[in-house]
């Protein structure tokens, strides 16, 4: 049996079970953002509520993700009625994301069509014949610190209201969103002030985080694959150089399971309420590579595609300049 036969097993939908997950984290979501606000001034009780708040709030941008692939319900009606409700919590409009997100698909390890990756990645040669500026902007880019909490905010905040492809895709349709959304925050303003627009605020940073954080380990660990056509394989590309994350089951509960990334690239068409369950049954079947937390975090010092070693490295140490030697006399 070939992976793909065995992933099939896994590719029904039940509305039953979508159901139940789309109203039970909209419930919980709703529920710690109103509690995270009512005790705002209670750090140690605010400030576990706020991550509760910020990882329902990327199930529910993984549910979106699914339905976007369709993979959520039964059919391609609710899925798209579930999407378009979602986008206002997700602050993602759902066609444009849906459109953007299957061109990565279409594109996975293919380093000719980088733009349509969510971390763009220079490879060595090309970071050897960048000039300092290119250089600099990078290395800033790639450092944990600003690309979790600066590019989550930008993605969500900033460039999700205008996402590129919104012009092809429908500007209308952006624009209502963002007007919905515009609401949604002024609703939270009318209830909670402005405590309230901080704790969304802060629940919204901690949730972009999150989802940097995944998108990030999802392509980029050491041996990950990239190639250009026509070597490029889409079964290596989707297997290889896609990340199974095992972080443990209160991150999958909260992250909707999308860790298991490899078998999704693999084959979209499995929903997430069962990713887990299916990557647990491949492993006693396939020889399936495993990220945990240690390597997970040392990913972050990878920076760079080296082709001829095939596999992610770090920025090259600068070279040590020899003394200068004194004439002699």
């Amino acid at each position: 049996m070939t992976i793909k036969e065995f992933t099939r097993r896994y590719c029904e939908r039940d509305n039953r079970i979508a159901l139940i997950s789309y109203l039970g984290t909209f419930a919980a979501y709703f529920l710690s953002l109103w509690l995270a606000i009512r005790f705002a001034e209670t750090w140690y009780l605010v400030a576990p509520l706020v991550v509760v708040n910020a990882f329902c709030g990327v199930r529910l941008y993984i549910m979106q993700h699914d339905c976007g692939h369709g993979s959520l319900f039964e059919t391609a009606r609710l899925n798209d009625l579930a999407g378009y409700g979602l986008s206002t919590f997700t602050l993602t409009p759902y066609r444009v994301m849906q459109y953007n997100h299957n061109m990565h698909h279409t594109h996975i390890g293919n380093l000719e069509e980088r733009d349509s990756g969510e971390i763009h990645t220079m490879t060595v040669k090309e970071w050897e014949e960048a000039p300092f500026l290119t250089r600099l902007g990078y290395r800033l880019y790639r450092n944990p610190f600003l690309l979790l909490p600066v590019g989550g905010l930008f993605t969500y905040i900033l460039r999700y209201r205008w996402p590129k492809n919104t012009l092809k895709i429908g500007a209308w349709e952006v624009m209502a969103q963002n007007a919905v959304l515009a609401l949604w925050v002024w609703l939270i303003y009318l209830l909670g002030g402005w405590v309230g627009l901080a704790v969304y605020g802060a629940t919204v940073m901690v949730a972009g985080i999150i989802g940097v954080f995944l998108v990030y380990l999802q392509h980029n660990f050491e041996d990950t694959y990239w190639d250009r056509r026509p070597d490029l394989s889409f079964e290596r590309a989707a297997l290889q150089g896609s990340s199974a994350l095992d972080l443990g089951w209160l991150w999958d509960l909260g992250t909707g399971n999308i860790a298991y990334h490899d078998i999704h690239h693999f084959n979209a068409r499995i929903p997430m309420y069962r990713l887990r369950k299916c990557h647990q049954e491949l492993r006693k079947e396939f020889d399936v590579q495993i990220i945990r937390w240690p390597e997970a975090l040392r990913s972050f010092r990878l920076k760079l595609w080296d082709e001829d070693q095939e596999r992610l490295v770090p920025f090259p140490k600068a070279k040590a300049t020899s003394p200068a030697i004194a004439p002699a006399e």
